[in-house]
C-alpha cells in the first residue's frame, strides 16, 4: 500500500483545464488515495448548465464574480459575492449564472459519471 506524502502543493490556476457543465474546471487531489475530497478552480461560462449529482456534495466557495452574479439552487436564484460559501447537498439542481471563479471542495472525490441532466 503506497504511503500517503505529509503535504501536498497544488497551484490551482497551473493544472489542465477540463470542461465541465460549469465552464473550465482544474481539478487537484484526485490522485491522493487517502484524501477523501477533490479541490477545483472553476471558471464559470455564462453557458453553464444545470445539473445534479446523486452522490457527490460540493461545496463552493465565490473567489471573483460580477456584481450580479447568482447562484441557483432548485430554481431559487442566491446573490453571492466574493466570499460566499455555497453548500450544495447531492439531488440539489444547480447552475452559477454570470462570469464567476469559484473554489469547489467535492466530497466524496469528484466522478465525471455522477453528473446528471433532467
Amino acid at each position: 500500500m503506497p504511503t500517503a506524502p505529509a503535504f501536498v502543493v497544488a497551484h490551482l490556476p497551473d493544472l489542465p483545464g477540463t470542461p465541465c457543465p460549469c465552464g473550465t474546471a482544474r481539478r487537484a487531489f484526485a490522485e491522493i488515495e487517502s484524501f477523501p475530497a477533490t479541490v477545483h478552480l472553476t471558471e464559470i461560462a455564462a453557458t453553464a448548465k444545470v445539473h445534479y449529482h446523486k452522490t457527490l456534495t460540493e461545496t463552493y466557495v465565490v473567489q471573483e464574480c460580477d456584481d450580479n452574479a447568482v447562484i441557483e439552487l432548485d430554481g431559487q436564484s442566491h446573490p453571492v459575492r466574493p466570499g460566499t460559501a455555497i453548500l450544495i447537498p447531492p439531488g440539489t439542481r444547480h447552475r452559477a449564472v454570470g462570469k464567476m471563479k469559484v473554489i469547489i471542495f467535492c466530497t466524496p472525490k469528484f466522478d465525471p459519471s455522477d453528473e446528471w441532466f433532467d
